[in-house]
């Protein structure tokens, strides 16, 4: 990277090895860089330079490359390269097998990520829809999809009982980007099953009230209150307490009556059923907490939105912020945690990324502070982060010297827990077993699997 940035330039001792790495800058990347190098440099035979690319592939859980090394080393000393240079060359090799891979490999990953960039730069209407639709995948929740797609000027509308499908849908706004229509799969509970009943049961006459939701689709009065919790009722005029409240006066299946009535395109009044009662709005901050606890996200503003003025009094900067504070300083960024992820390759360093409502954070601890604070990084919602501000280029980092749990903030939005569920990309949550090729693998203390 360095070298791509100009920073550091290439060293090619011989036109051999330049015509093998210079598409690389000099760096071995892909698994048929290695076996050249080892027979241009070293005369492997293709067969022995295969043994050292199944070693290198191999040598977290056999060590198998050490033996190769009198070999290679010797073998390009001997052809005139300096052996300061032939070990370095040794070396690098040695750490192939953490990051090495074919290169048709890197083609496919490449033409993907360049047909993803594409299509998110000139479509990131289709873009979020398609990824909201493939969850669960990916790096980021639901909420970060469907914000960063707000960022790029594209309109998300809520979950309906009349618009929604069961996928996200694209819906006319006579702007450049269609709107992305949220569907029932977003609706924390709701069955596909339900959401096909009730999707079919409008295909000729959109539903009129929550009672002919549930007279005419079958379903359960539990999969009506999903719904409602949701707030997908407004339609009928009803908001979410509104839409509890109509639906815990249903009975748990329609009547044979009502659905007489309804084979015979009759109408019968649901004697019996309270008349919508004026109940009293939920404040701001509650109804973003029932938002994702019901469906993951909210379309109204993000929870620190909430509580920014008392983190300004505790002298939290806000993270889009970073990139206009100097290299080194010190600094508190706060947010909901996205992802924390401890890569075996990493010797323990733990990467976290929050989220505040102006934008993402990410934070570098090393072992022994983790293991410290382990216990508010692992159960904290929200947390602060201090420490030192690290630049390179366009990347910024917060080296945390400590981490501070500030859940009390998030409690205080809607007077009740925040139901916040991380990504996939969450080591913490989403991970699969360590991997006990690293040297000096132990058990975690606590039943916590990183990848």
């Amino acid at each position: 990277l360095r070298r791509r940035e100009g920073l550091e330039k290439p060293e090619y001792p011989r036109p051999e090895l330049r015509a093998v790495l210079e598409k690389t800058l000099g760096v071995p990347l892909f698994q048929e860089q290695a076996m050249k190098v080892a027979i241009v440099g070293a005369g492997f035979t293709p067969a022995e330079a295969d043994q050292l690319r199944r070693a290198m592939a191999t040598f977290k859980v056999t060590g198998g490359v050490s033996h190769f090394s009198e070999k290679l080393v010797e073998g390009m000393v001997s052809r005139g390269y300096p052996r300061d240079f032939a070990e370095r060359t040794f070396r690098q090799l040695e750490g192939f097998g953490s990051y090495g891979f074919p290169e048709s490999h890197a083609a496919s990953f490449a033409k993907i990520s360049y047909a993803s960039s594409w299509m998110k730069h000139h479509h990131p209407d289709v873009f979020c829809a398609s990824l909201m639709n493939a969850q669960p995948m990916g790096f980021y929740a639901p909420a970060q999809i469907v914000r960063d797609a707000q960022a790029h000027d594209v309109q998300v509308r809520p979950p309906c009982i009349n618009a929604s499908r069961w996928d996200c849908t694209l819906e006319p706004t006579g702007g450049r980007f269609l709107a992305v229509r949220l569907g029932l799969r977003q609706v924390r509970g709701l069955s596909n099953a339900d959401g096909a009943a009730i999707v079919g049961a409008r295909s000729t006459t959109l539903f009129d009230s929550i009672e002919d939701v549930w007279r005419r689709s079958g379903v359960q009065r539990a999969a009506i209150e999903k719904l409602a919790d949701a707030d997908a009722f407004h339609a009928f005029g009803a908001d979410r307490r509104q839409g509890l409240w109509k639906v815990r006066g249903l009975g748990e299946a329609p009547l044979p009556l009502f659905a007489a009535a309804d084979r015979l395109g009759e109408t019968i009044s649901a004697e019996g059923i309270e008349p919508l009662v004026d109940l009293r709005p939920l404040t701001d901050g509650r109804e973003v907490i029932e938002d994702y606890r019901s469906l993951q996200l909210s379309l109204r503003a993000h929870p620190l939105t909430f509580v920014r003025g008392e983190l300004a009094r505790r002298g939290v900067t806000k993270c889009a912020e970073l990139a206009n504070i100097r290299d080194g300083r010190h600094v508190e960024v706060a947010g909901i945690i996205l992802v924390r992820q401890k890569p075996g390759s990493a010797k323990g360093v733990l990467f976290i990324t929050i989220e505040d409502e102006t934008g993402i954070a990410n934070g570098i601890l090393w072992p022994d502070r983790f293991e410290r604070q382990r216990r508010t990084i692992m159960s904290a919602s929200m947390i602060g982060m201090k420490g030192r501000v690290q630049k390179e280029g366009e990347v910024i980092h917060v080296i945390c010297d400590r981490i501070i749990d500030h859940g009390d903030l998030l409690h205080r939005v809607g007077e009740m827990s925040f139901p916040h569920r991380t990504g996939r990309g969450d080591g913490a949550k989403h991970a699969g077993s360590p991997d006990r090729g690293d040297a000096g693998w132990k058990p975690e203390p606590r039943p916590v699997r990183w990848g």
